[in-house]
């Protein structure tokens, strides 16, 4: 086995610093801010849902791998907080956010959806379809929407990060075929400043696009950002340097992604070698904008015609993410939320812990394992180190190591021998192990 040094080593001051833009709030005093952490993204169903048994036993869990949790104000089991302007409904968001601080440590709130009467719908009504929730607010409704950030806000003192809208949901213009950036930058400088008015502290990041990507070669693609797994998409490079000119002030930055391209869902080269999309746009979006970086979901896994992931075994999905999540370390993320995909089945592929629905629900599962000890042994602000490295198939072998903790992946489906930090041992096909230093 030929030896050989990988040095995993992020940008200079460590994952998650950022001098911020010359003149903006965030770059006075606050050069080396970094964000909550490794976490996930409540959905639907969650921890404070289903059997008694499967409460505890979820609730358990989390308090046994203690990271940020972040949940949305309407939708992905959270009601409408404003059925009819004035009237207020948190009861939901009530739970929610008492789970996450009985069992997390910093609480994160997305703030989206919007009630139907800010999107011309009627008032104290709530159409649920897929289609009207993801409606934004009417220009003439942005402020009702910042006030309703302001009342959540107030409500939840304990909340001091904010994320502003989910993925541009509702601003896209067919017209123009590209995002409504400039829509969404009034609405997000308003919300910036109704949550800097409660409290100058509250932490508040945009802009939350999607940053799709195309296949080498293809026109539409962003040549500022690119890689062997082809380049950013141009409109969503543009919704981004947009906002980031135009915003009235913010704390990070905030998109979301998968590894796979934007058309045909294709993995270039192969489902480990896309994964440095996430460090190159991640390295990118630094440089861009001088913020730290948040994601606030991240894929790996193409969906089928249902959505579902559901196609790998649940050891090569967990060593695909492993992968992953060391590329977003490498470029320096200083936040990222796992979308816990949750369901009430028996089946729960990539979930964190078997469904609360079940008699045995609530218990870990391998992807719970893999985030919660990441989370625990590379927090924000790692200085991540070298690591000498020996193996039969080296290129098969992914490492991220500090001074304390090794992480070792086998990105093969088949065993292998390897020799780690000085220490031998063997691998099974799509191996994850930790090591201590």
């Amino acid at each position: 086995m030929a030896s050989m040094a990988l040095v995993a080593t992020t940008c200079s001051g460590g994952p998650g610093t950022g001098e911020g833009r010359p003149g903006s709030e965030s770059a006075r005093g606050k050069a080396g801010a970094r964000g909550p952490g490794w976490g996930f993204t409540h959905t639907q169903y969650s921890a404070d849902q289903g059997t008694e048994r499967g409460r505890k036993a979820a609730s358990a869990l989390l308090s046994r791998h203690p990271m940020p949790q972040n949940q949305h104000i309407m939708g992905w089991g959270a009601g409408n907080p404003e059925p009819s302007p004035g009237r207020y409904d948190f009861a939901d968001l009530d739970r929610r956010i008492a789970l996450m601080r009985k069992t997390g440590t910093a609480p994160v709130l997305t703030l989206c959806c919007a009630p139907d009467w800010m999107k011309g719908g009627e008032p104290g009504r709530t159409d649920w379809s897929q289609e009207s929730l993801e409606t934004a607010p009417t220009p003439e409704h942005y402020e009702d929407f910042a006030a309703l950030a302001g009342k959540i806000a107030r409500r939840y003192p304990q909340v001091r990060h904010f994320i502003v809208w989910n993925e541009f949901k509702g601003f896209y213009d067919d017209g123009k075929k590209r995002w409504n950036y400039e829509g969404y930058t009034r609405l997000y400088n308003l919300v910036y400043r109704e949550l800097k008015k409660q409290n100058p502290d509250n932490q508040v990041g945009g802009p939350y696009v999607v940053a799709d990507s195309d296949a080498p070669g293809e026109a539409d693609g962003s040549a500022a950002v690119s890689g062997p797994w082809g380049t950013l998409d141009q409109r969503s490079a543009d919704a981004i340097t947009y906002w980031d000119k135009h915003r009235a002030g913010a704390d990070f930055v905030v998109v979301d992604g998968s590894s796979y391209t934007r058309e045909g869902d294709r993995l270039i080269p192969d489902a480990f070698g896309a994964t440095r999309k996430f460090r190159d746009v991640t390295r990118w979006l630094r440089r861009t904008t001088g913020l730290p970086v948040w994601w606030a979901e991240w894929y790996v896994e193409p969906a089928d015609g249902r959505d579902d992931r559901a196609g790998w075994s649940e050891g090569r999905r967990t060593a695909v993410q492993a992968t992953a999540m060391i590329r977003l370390a490498e470029g320096g993320t200083a936040t990222a939320f796992y979308w816990n995909p949750e369901t009430t089945g028996k089946r729960c592929p990539g979930c964190l812990w078997h469904p609360t629905e079940l008699d045995d629900g609530g218990r870990e599962l391998p992807m719970m394992k893999l985030l919660g000890r990441f989370a625990r042994e590379f927090p924000p602000g790692t200085a991540f180190r070298s690591v000498d490295i020996a193996a039969d198939d080296r290129p098969g072998v992914q490492v991220l190591a500090d001074d304390d903790a090794v992480l070792v992946v086998n990105t093969l489906d088949r065993p292998i021998k390897a020799k780690v930090d000085g220490r031998s041992f063997g691998m099974g096909g799509y191996g994850v192990r930790w090591l201590t230093r």
